[in-house]
């Protein structure tokens, strides 16, 4: 049991790695002049066809007849269109601070809309990761406007993650993720296609597809070897990645007020996993 356990943290954070050098990609694209309705298509469009081949199936087909899926792929596209806007602008790192809004709103929703049970000690680690949200963002004395897309972008995470949750019991989770960049796709067609730019710069929109849709995928994996509750902190590896990449690709690292909130987000999200490991062994 703790091997496959191991082996599903190990997954999960490589996963988690993925997602961050995706849009380290889509960051070079918007500093190349592309437009965020241009590369979220393009990733969304990219990542079914990479994807298609293997999973297409006529039950996938079938669920895009529910609401539900195309609301969610909806959430997903804004939050990748807010999160483009906000790197066009912004270090990784702290976009990726800001982002981390999301857990947070994820979990309120899910306790008032999908009336999961709810748990004190969560909640006040998240607060606490909040309270490096706000290191991060500075609002009031230093918060720029591309940090207000992150903030923004963070809030739609959070609903796409509950969103998430409560379309799960619909399909197997290959045909979901098929449907999620599917939907995506066709949704966000006339203005990705009205905002291509003249010369295409495929590597990098093959890098921004691939990394993202591996990042996925990857999840997948390591949710079908552990549970998500034991899962659920490693998402904070993103702010490792997102700190990595914005040395090796822009040579801009935090200062210090925005490393000390990324210090507490990465923290607060994985006392969940030591205090529950802690109580197991007593």
């Amino acid at each position: 049991m703790a091997r496959k356990l191991l082996l599903a943290a190990a997954i999960m954070s490589l996963g988690m790695l993925m997602i961050p050098l995706g849009d380290s990609a889509g960051k070079l694209l918007t500093g190349l002049g592309a437009d965020p309705l241009f590369i979220t298509w393009a990733r969304f469009t990219g990542g079914m066809m990479l994807i298609a081949p293997f999973v297409l199936r006529r039950r996938a087909i079938l669920l895009l007849k529910d609401w539900r899926i195309w609301f969610r792929a909806s959430l997903q596209a804004l939050t990748v269109i807010t999160i483009l806007t906000a790197l066009g602008t912004e270090p990784i790192a702290n976009v990726y601070g800001a982002f981390f809004l999301g857990p947070l709103v994820s979990y309120l929703l899910s306790i008032t809309l999908l009336r999961e049970e709810g748990n004190r000690l969560r909640l006040v680690l998240l607060l606490i990761g909040l309270a490096g949200v706000f290191l991060v963002v500075k609002p009031g004395f230093g918060m720029s406007s591309g940090l207000a897309w992150a903030l923004l972008s963070g809030l739609l995470y959070g609903a796409f993650l509950t969103a998430s949750r409560w379309v799960q019991p619909l399909g197997k989770p290959m045909d979901l993720l098929l449907t999620q960049l599917m939907v995506s796709a066709i949704l966000m067609a006339p203005l990705g296609v009205s905002a291509a730019p003249d010369a295409m710069p495929w590597g990098l929109l093959a890098w921004s597809s691939a990394a993202s849709l591996l990042g996925n995928l990857l999840l997948i994996f390591a949710y079908a070897r552990a549970g998500a509750s034991f899962l659920a902190p490693f998402i904070y590896i993103q702010l490792l990645g997102a700190m990595l990449y914005g040395v090796l690709f822009f040579e801009t690292w935090p200062d210090g007020l925005a490393l000390t909130g990324l210090a507490v987000i990465f923290i607060s999200g994985f006392a969940t996993l030591f205090l529950r490991t802690n109580r197991r062994v007593a």
